[in-house]
């Protein structure tokens, strides 16, 4: 499920911004940067909008800035949500990118990253990859999530989390409401074998971690502030 603050904002994609590179990473087109023997690695499963947004690659350089290999695959297979088409058929674009199949095709990047020597893997996830993070933090593949103003999450995914977790909403989020995230945080911190929380940005809406206004001072303060708690969570939980 999904609601139409996820489909707001769309940034401005460029194939050429950040400081890594493109390669081909498990046969998907990847954004890497970080050292590339880094033994810890972050994955960034992007919106609906794709691995080209300028400030997702932004926060994926923060994060390689940390010592981490950092991947941010093209999971949507060159095919971006894309508003500015007014042929672009929303239901059909939907049918063919599931968040189950985003799942499945985590799957192999992980592995990819394992064979090249890596030893702990965290990712993070965003509206769309946001409900393809919470299926995969029912696994034991990687060491620790961050879910950022994710796509409607269900009460049986919370419950099959087996990883370090944390949850950041918008407190303007009809697609996850805070009430729910909160409850979802409930949920997650009965369980006593791994950490888990959730925090509710004020004032901001979905999306905003990665799709925000660069002129709104609080806009970026709310955003910087977001990514500095998704790096800090895989510094402690990545090693």
């Amino acid at each position: 499920m999904s609601s139409p603050q996820c489909f707001e904002n769309p940034p401005s994609l460029s194939s050429t911004c950040g400081a890594g590179r493109v390669e081909e990473l498990a046969g998907f087109k990847t954004y890497v940067t970080g050292p590339s023997d880094s033994k810890r690695a972050v994955i960034l499963i992007a919106d609906v909008f794709g691995y080209e947004a300028p400030e997702l690659r932004k926060l994926a350089d923060k994060v390689a800035s940390a010592g981490f290999l950092v991947v941010v695959p093209d999971f949507l297979y060159g095919n971006p949500y894309d508003l500015s088409n007014p042929n672009f058929d929303r239901d059909a674009w939907k049918k063919i990118h599931s968040t189950d199949k985003g799942y499945e095709d985590v799957k192999p990047v992980i592995a990819a990253l394992k064979s090249k020597g890596v030893s702990a893997i965290g990712a993070a996830g965003f509206c769309w990859g946001g409900k393809v993070l919470v299926k995969l933090a029912g696994t034991e593949d990687i060491q620790a999530a961050v879910i950022l103003h994710p796509g409607r999450m269900t009460e049986d995914e919370i419950k099959a989390v087996k990883i370090p977790t944390a949850i950041l909403g918008a407190e303007i989020d009809h697609a996850s409401p805070p009430e729910e995230l909160k409850k979802f945080g409930e949920i997650m911190s009965a369980k006593t074998e791994f950490e888990s929380y959730v925090k509710i940005f004020p004032s901001v809406s979905h999306g905003w971690s990665v799709r925000y206004d660069d002129s709104n001072e609080f806009a970026v303060k709310s955003a910087e502030e977001a990514q500095q708690d998704t790096l800090n969570w895989f510094l402690k939980h990545v090693k």
